[in-house]
């Protein structure tokens, strides 16, 4: 009788035949290990600082996970493509160990602050500086320079002097000392100075307001677009404008000024009322002196109080709550008697203004 394997023996052994059977590719060559290339370069300048940022790359050209990181080496020349990094203006240092463990939704922004020469800044508006990144391994070797970027080189004026801040009724007051252009600027490139504020504790800033600038040297500006009983932070800043024939407008912006607080605190009352008039009732009718005066336009306006006394005798509030329209009938009123009336205006925050000049009606 003809034996058989167990089948126990016979599943063991499947997979050494398939095993036997498979065909090895050739190996692999070594990776250059060349970090590949940033692509989104970013730039901006403010005073003589030029702010770079890009995402650290993480994969090499050969689209592997690089085995060492080294530096990014920053390259800054004037013309208008850079074909190597020739004398770099810096180094960022190599991204701390643990980077690499970030997840691939969350890439890692590189930062570098390179500060322009004095020798570099010009009166040219088209004078650029160009800037690209150079990603290094730990042997210092790169795959090439990233996508490139161009800063003007324009001159920018010093901050605002003497920056201060003050509350009135009609908003806060900002005055500042400033610095004339220089003489020789061409149409083209124009300074301007803008005011910017910000809640006490919030980072998003507004624009308050901006000012050519011009041969003065004193200039103020009200803001009177705020919300009453907020603290706010405000500073200065000039602009170099550039503007060229079919080419997108360049701005510049200097350095800032030191921060001034302002707490707006309401304590201004609102406009006098004026032209207060008073009219009694005819004959025959029933006593009451009707009054009329011309609207106050304060956006804050709550109401109006309207005040009353005979001759000699205290003015008494006449109004239980303020009046939301400029009309007022008396009916609390005798035949015989003359009666002297006046009226202020409220502010929704309770603040009263002074007594509109005096009006009197004697009731029939």
């Amino acid at each position: 009788m003809r034996s058989h394997p167990p089948k126990c023996l016979l599943a063991l052994c499947a997979p050494l035949l398939f095993t036997a059977c498979a065909t090895i590719g050739p190996p692999l060559p070594p990776s250059l290990d060349l970090l590949k290339p940033p692509s989104d370069l970013r730039a901006t300048r403010k005073g003589n600082r030029v702010t770079l940022t890009w995402t650290a790359p993480k994969v090499t050209t050969d689209r592997q996970t690089p085995r060492s990181i080294g530096p990014t080496r920053i390259c800054r020349g004037l013309e208008p493509t850079l074909t190597q990094c020739g004398t770099p203006a810096g180094e960022a240092p190599a991204e701390p160990s643990n980077a690499t463990a970030q997840s691939s939704k969350q890439p890692a922004l590189r930062s570098f602050v390179d500060t322009l020469p004095a020798t570099l800044e010009s009166d040219d508006p088209a004078r650029f500086a160009t800037y690209a990144a150079e990603a290094l391994n730990a042997a210092g070797r790169s795959a090439g320079l990233s996508n490139q970027v161009r800063v003007p080189l324009a001159h920018t004026l010093p901050p605002p002097r003497d920056f201060t801040a003050r509350l009135t009724a009609q908003g806060v007051v900002l005055t500042w000392t400033g610095t004339a252009p220089p003489l020789d600027s061409s149409q083209s490139q124009h300074y301007v100075y803008r005011v910017y504020r910000r809640v006490d504790g919030a980072r998003e800033q507004l624009l308050a307001g901006q000012i050519p600038a011009g041969a003065d040297h004193s200039y103020t500006l009200t803001d009177s677009s705020f919300e009453w009983e907020k603290t706010y932070m405000y500073h200065a800043e000039t602009v170099t404008v550039i503007t060229q024939d079919n080419k997108p407008e360049l701005q510049v912006e200097g350095d800032d000024t030191p921060e001034v607080q302002v707490f707006t605190h309401d304590v201004f009352p609102p406009t006098v009322p004026s032209g207060l008039q008073a009219v009694s009732s005819g004959p025959g009718q029933k006593t009451f002196i009707d009054l009329v005066w011309a609207p106050v336009s304060d956006v804050d306006l709550d109401g109006y109080n309207v005040y009353r006394h005979e001759d000699g005798m205290p003015a008494v509030k006449v109004n239980e709550q303020p009046l939301k329209t400029p009309a007022y009938r008396d009916s609390s009123v005798a035949s015989g008697k003359t009666y002297f009336y006046s009226v202020s205006a409220v502010d929704v925050r309770g603040n009263e203004s002074a007594h509109s000049e005096e009006t009197s009606e004697a009731v029939p």
